[in-house]
């Protein structure tokens, strides 16, 4: 494997992080990482933010926020289903 630098690992970092890179590519973000502390910074704090969209968007939306939405949404004519 070759340390794949700064520039590359941080403009894929979210591919990276979603394992939506190839296997080399993988391999090559995930050895700079774990050698350089600044971008194994950035990869936790964009894993943490992921985490945490993810944990959000897995709750339903309260009763009476949901009948609000989809009354402002009728309202400025847009289609609900």
């Amino acid at each position: 494997m070759t340390d794949c630098g700064c520039d590359k690992a941080l403009r894929n970092l979210e591919e990276f992080l979603r394992d939506e890179v190839c296997k080399t590519e993988y391999a090559d973000i995930a050895e700079h990482l774990a050698n350089c502390p600044g971008c194994a910074d950035e990869a936790h704090v964009a894993r943490t933010l992921t985490d945490a969209v993810a944990r959000a968007c897995q709750e339903k939306a309260p009763d009476e926020l949901r009948t609000l939405v989809i009354e402002k949404l009728r309202a400025a004519g847009v289609a609900t289903g």
